[in-house]
């Protein structure tokens, strides 16, 4: 399963409006920390499909949702609940860092339909 790629002009509708949660990769294909994340976002994306949405934004592409949410370094990977940052990393991190904090925001958590 590969994640889903969103853009300036999806971003709002795929994940500030999702129904739940979403896990959001900004990164850029010359990152060579990027492309050493991305499988074990992979994972991630397939361990919690159904209830967390996780998404890649390209900051080279997409510049102005990079600017507006101060993506200074890459990868940054955030966790939207509702429209909000409520989580995420700035580097590199291990899948046990990403399933420790997505499980800590599921909490009593149901996500309707998932994506």
């Amino acid at each position: 399963m590969d994640a889903k790629h969103v853009t300036d002009a999806t971003f709002e509708a795929d994940v500030l409006k999702a129904a739940g949660p979403v896990l959001v990769d900004f990164w850029a294909p010359w990152c060579g920390p990027c492309r050493a994340v991305a499988p074990v976002l992979e994972k991630v994306a397939q361990a919690y499909e159904g209830r967390v949405a996780v998404v890649k934004l390209n900051v080279d592409e997409n510049p102005v949702t990079a600017e507006t949410f101060g993506i200074r370094s890459i990868p940054t990977i955030a966790l939207f609940k509702q429209g909000e940052v409520v989580d995420g990393v700035l580097g590199m991190a291990p899948q046990s860092f990403f399933t420790e904090m997505l499980d800590k925001h599921l909490e009593g958590a149901v996500v309707e339909g998932g994506s």
